[in-house]
């Protein structure tokens, strides 16, 4: 099976890399395996910023995100096994994993957090990485 790739685009004119002609998607699928690009307080069309100043806002719209991109792979929630976060101060911490705890009751993901100085935007404070497998009974 070849690789799907879920909501191919390109950043040119977009809110990350306005200026380069970058290709990436959402999501690739890969057998059962999906691995969902780093969501953040961007909307889905990356045309907004949701949350500015505030990490909660912004983990609540990622993980809206990542609902809808696992959807569009074929992929549920409770299908996410690796999560990585990535917070711009080690407080925000606090505000962001209820938060995700909320959009991922029971699932008990592999979670590994990262501190780190900046994101791709000065008003990003967090970001996710999310890896899934589809069982077999539904890939």
């Amino acid at each position: 099976m070849a690789h799907q790739r879920i909501m191919p685009k390109n950043s040119r004119g977009g809110n990350i890399f306005p200026d380069i002609d970058y290709r990436t998607c959402k999501a690739v699928r890969a057998g059962n395996l999906v691995f969902v690009e780093g969501q953040t307080g961007l909307t889905m069309d990356g045309s907004d910023f949701i949350g500015e100043g505030d990490p909660a806002a912004q983990a609540d719209n990622a993980m809206k995100n990542v609902k809808i991109i696992l959807e569009a792979a074929g992929a549920r929630m409770e299908d996410i096994c690796k999560i990585t976060t990535y917070v711009t101060d080690a407080s925000y911490r606090e505000l962001v994993y209820p938060v995700l705890a909320r959009h991922m009751p029971d699932v008990h993901p592999c979670s590994t957090g990262v501190i780190i100085s900046a994101l791709g935007k000065p008003y990003a404070d967090f970001e996710i990485d999310v890896f899934a497998v589809i069982p077999d009974e539904r890939a």
